[in-house]
């Protein structure tokens, strides 16, 4: 086993509480809003753990949050609002981890695809989301607070979507 696994080895995925929306609101800053505004403010992150029609998973080594998923349920598509995971624990297979939780909470839902959007210059983030079965499908000029385009992908969930 690797070193990067064995960091992983020990970290649970679980449902978010209120009392983790503080870590994962300063993830969201630190690792996904870098040299943006900041949007995603632990009162947001918040009301997305309360609110029923979202699915805030918290991956924790110990009492530790190390990682995230946030997303949104319709009634036949979701959308991965964020995710993201701290870098010590990057490419140890916890980010893969957290896509599949996903993925199985989707195929309980009965949902056909997840869509998400990042930053065109993220470069691992594209290459991350291609390696989990995501399709790139456009791009968004401005999307991100007017000064950067976002790639739109999909992960179909069922044939024909």
């Amino acid at each position: 086993m690797g070193r990067r696994a064995m960091v992983a080895k020990n970290v649970m995925i679980r449902l978010a509480t209120p009392d983790d929306a503080f870590a994962i609101a300063s993830m969201s800053r630190d690792l996904i809003e870098t040299g943006l505004p900041w949007t995603w403010t632990p009162e947001r992150v918040t009301r997305n753990i309360r609110n029923r029609n979202i699915s805030t998973v918290v991956a924790c080594d110990g009492e530790e949050v190390v990682g995230f998923a946030i997303m949104y349920f319709g009634d036949e598509d979701s959308h991965l609002n964020l995710i993201a995971v701290e870098p010590v624990y990057q490419r140890s297979g916890l980010g893969q981890r957290l896509i599949d939780w996903c993925k199985q909470s989707c195929f309980v839902a009965g949902i056909a695809r997840i869509d998400a959007e990042l930053r065109i210059t993220n470069r691992s983030a594209r290459a991350f989301y291609r390696k989990c079965g995501f399709r790139e499908r456009a791009l968004m000029p401005g999307y991100y607070s007017g000064v950067e385009t976002a790639v739109t992908m999909t992960l179909p969930l069922r044939p024909g979507v």
